[in-house]
């Protein structure tokens, strides 16, 4: 049960958030987080309790989530671990966290405060793992048609989207707001979420999943780049072929040129290719980016080809073209005027081709939230806010998101980034203001959390918090 709000009637206000909905019996708020149940204000999501099980690796699973007995002693049973995953928020922040835990770990007296996040300033960076290419940089990405964020730098095998941030949430109109929201929620709940680029394709974006873009599903990443792959198995095609070129839009390698196939002795071919020279065997933007080979718009590799050099070229120059997965490969013989001919892949050459799609790791696409817990989210942990920030910076206090760790980035601010799909389920929420809730929870020293001014007399024993809210969802009450 929360504090005891306002009432109407037989209605309640929800002081959860600024919407302040007014909800009556039996019914819940626009959030669906907080339920009118018989006359008082309950969370309807369970507060979610951890155990580590130091047996298991470290294994971090659900509280009383496994086949055995709870015998209530918590001193001598797995270590408990207190997450804000339901917990509640306290907006307004003026009010000391939900939950202010005390424990003791290798003997030495910890605290952790638990809340939940209000974050209108907050987003997922999306990697998607492909070399298709989904969109200009700094194109606009939508969902249900609505602005909700864009690309951004393409990173190794990787296309990168940045979504939300507080101007799609706030900025705009109010059908961009309430789509942003939900597209963040979605993402960072592990659920699939369809998205179009402004220019580009359409793509299907799920934490864990392979991405399906225009509708096929990408099976792997590259292995590397274009001269990276020369490098890596330039001694499996010396001897064996007399030219290998690795079609890539970023970085093509020619094998004959690059300084790999120099070192075992390769005999220049007069292979022509077309694009940017950037060093021996590297050449940049031989084609414009799309879906073709290599990250490349092209579905004939011959169009990066020019007219062989008649001065090292000879007929019957055996040559192989082959992507940066493996995907597609290609192999070629000159004839009398130097023109490559298309031909069957030797037997011997078959094995060099599997390997670069062996060492091509899954295609998946990865989501992090991002937020900044600042402003008055840390009225609940300290009374001088700032020294939070600080003892954050200086080590002192660690940040998990639902038990999960966290990067905080440097700089001013508590602004930190997690991977979904290390918190359990549904552990992220919303308001429509618009906004995602989600948890954090900050664990230090008692000593360290008294120095920052922090809610002492609120502090409850670990224990206590673990009885009560076990034994509560062990009856299968509502919390």
């Amino acid at each position: 049960m929360l504090d005891t709000p306002d009432k109407i009637d037989d209605k309640i206000r929800c002081d959860a958030c600024p919407v302040n909905c007014y909800i009556k019996p039996g019914m819940t708020g626009a959030c669906d987080r907080y339920a009118n149940h018989d006359g008082e204000l309950v969370r309807v999501d369970p507060h979610v309790l951890l155990e580590r099980i130091v047996s298991e690796g470290g294994q971090i699973v659900p509280f009383l989530d496994r086949p055995r007995e709870w015998s209530g002693d918590i001193v001598n049973g797995p270590s408990p671990v207190i997450t804000a995953i339901g917990a509640g928020t306290t907006y307004p922040d003026y009010k000391p966290a939900p939950f202010i835990v005390s424990s003791k770990v290798d003997g030495v007296d910890m605290v952790t405060v638990v809340t939940e996040g209000i974050y209108s300033y907050c987003g997922v960076k999306v990697k998607i793992d492909t070399d298709r290419h989904l969109g200009a940089e700094c194109a606009i990405v939508r969902a249900q048609g609505e602005p909700v964020g864009h690309v951004t730098t393409g990173e190794y095998g990787s296309q990168m989207l940045s979504l939300g941030g507080v101007n799609h949430l706030t900025h705009g109109g109010k059908k961009e707001g309430r789509v942003t929201c939900e597209t963040l929620l979605d993402l960072c709940n592990g659920k699939a979420v369809e998205l179009t680029v402004d220019g580009g394709v359409s793509v299907v974006v799920q934490a864990g999943r392979p991405p399906i873009i225009n509708g096929q599903t990408e099976e792997r990443m590259r292995v590397g780049c274009g001269s990276a792959t020369i490098g890596m198995f330039a001694k499996q095609w010396y001897g064996k072929v007399d030219e290998v070129v690795v079609v890539d839009d970023h970085i093509t390698g020619v094998l004959s040129e690059h300084q790999a196939g120099k070192v075992l002795g390769a005999r220049d071919t007069g292979v022509k290719i077309k694009g940017r020279r950037s060093t021996p065997g590297r050449y940049f933007h031989v084609a414009e980016p799309g879906s073709g080979w290599g990250g490349a718009a092209i579905t004939d590799p011959l169009d990066i080809l020019g007219p062989f050099n008649p001065k090292e070229a000879w007929p019957g120059l055996t040559m192989l073209m082959v992507s940066t997965t493996g995907e597609q490969h290609a192999y070629y013989e000159l004839d009398a005027d130097l023109r490559p001919v298309k031909t069957a892949l030797p037997e011997a050459l078959v094995e060099s081709v599997e390997r670069i799609r062996e060492n091509c790791e899954p295609a998946l696409c990865s989501v992090l939230f991002m937020g900044g817990a600042g402003g008055s989210l840390r009225a609940g942990v300290t009374e001088n806010p700032v020294r939070l920030t600080r003892s954050v910076r200086q080590a002192l206090t660690t940040v998990t998101a639902g038990g999960a760790p966290v990067i905080v980035w440097p700089g001013g601010g508590i602004t930190f980034m997690v991977d979904v799909t290390l918190l359990p389920e549904n552990a992220f929420g919303y308001v429509p203001t618009p906004a995602l809730v989600a948890p954090i929870e900050f664990t230090m020293r008692l000593d360290d959390y008294a120095a920052l001014g922090g809610h002492v007399d609120h502090i409850r024993p670990v224990e206590d918090v673990v009885a009560d809210r076990a034994v509560r969802l062990g009856n299968g009450k509502q919390p």
